[in-house]
């Protein structure tokens, strides 16, 4: 079996062929996500909805959970009160003076309005807690309508995921393939030009004496560097790498007029000899 070409003993064609076929492959990878529409982001935006109601309604339990703690401790306070208050009624019958009968109707006062104080506070809280646990329903009934919509997504999502799977994942393979051919830093370059292109675009053909990726207009010298194929050059204007039509297998406008000029002018010279 014939070993392997080392990336870096390619001549510059020859890479810049690797890295368009690359940059192919890569497109229609991309072409095929493209077909999922928004479909991913709408089942990640559902997932995080469910999640935080999920988690709104965990915290509505444990504030539900602390106020019944407390009312339960409200309702023991009243409980001793009561009991306290009926002690000291029994005491008023057997004061010796009227300091001692105005201290013990003072506790009893105390008691009372702390009485008070504690029934308020657990009208509040239960008034609270049935706000909370409407709430709760409320959170509840849209979680039960959100997975429907997320199941719903999810199965179109993974109808169109089976339907392009086996497509994408020889599409991935063969581009892993031809990344092996690729030299590491002239990949990462590649990589990185195509991550901030906004088409995925990191490698494009001259157009009409322009860049195919930003349409800037490129000088003739430049254009004649690219064509010679000797270095690998970049638009100065948005930093994609740069190929002459013919390496892309794209037959020009221009090339295609000048073809039938040609013939035309044989033509001409023949009916003149004539």
């Amino acid at each position: 079996m014939a070993s392997r070409k080392d990336p870096q003993d390619l001549s510059i064609e020859d890479k810049l062929k690797n890295l368009y076929q690359l940059q192919t492959m890569l497109s229609e990878i991309d072409k095929i996500k493209t077909l999922r529409g928004e479909l991913p982001l709408e089942v990640q935006d559902l997932e995080d909805e469910i999640e935080g109601l999920t988690t709104r309604i965990e915290k509505i339990q444990a504030e539900i959970a602390n106020m019944q703690d407390e009312m339960a401790r409200r309702r023991v306070a009243i409980q001793d009160n009561n009991t306290n208050i009926e002690r000291y009624n029994n005491q008023l019958s057997n004061v010796r003076n009227n300091r001692e009968y105005e201290n013990l109707t003072k506790e009893i006062e105390y008691l009372q309005l702390d009485n008070q104080l504690n029934e308020k506070k657990l009208r509040e809280a239960t008034a609270a807690i049935e706000s909370k646990q409407e709430d709760i329903r409320r959170c509840s009934d849209t979680v039960t309508e959100r997975r429907t919509d997320l199941d719903i997504k999810k199965s179109e999502l993974d109808e169109i995921i089976s339907e392009t799977r086996a497509e994408e994942e020889k599409l991935r393979e063969k581009s892993k393939n031809l990344e092996l051919t690729i030299e590491p830093r002239l990949l990462s370059a590649f990589k990185r030009i195509r991550k901030n292109s906004r088409n995925g675009l990191g490698v494009v053909y001259v157009q009409r004496d322009a860049c195919g990726g930003c349409f800037n207009k490129i000088p003739p010298q430049r254009q004649l560097d690219i064509r010679m194929r000797k270095k690998i050059i970049v638009c100065e204007y948005c930093g994609r790498i740069m190929i002459d039509p013919e390496l892309a297998g794209v037959q020009t406008q221009k090339a295609a007029e000048e073809k039938p000029k040609r013939r035309s002018r044989k033509k001409a010279e023949a009916k003149t000899e004539d």
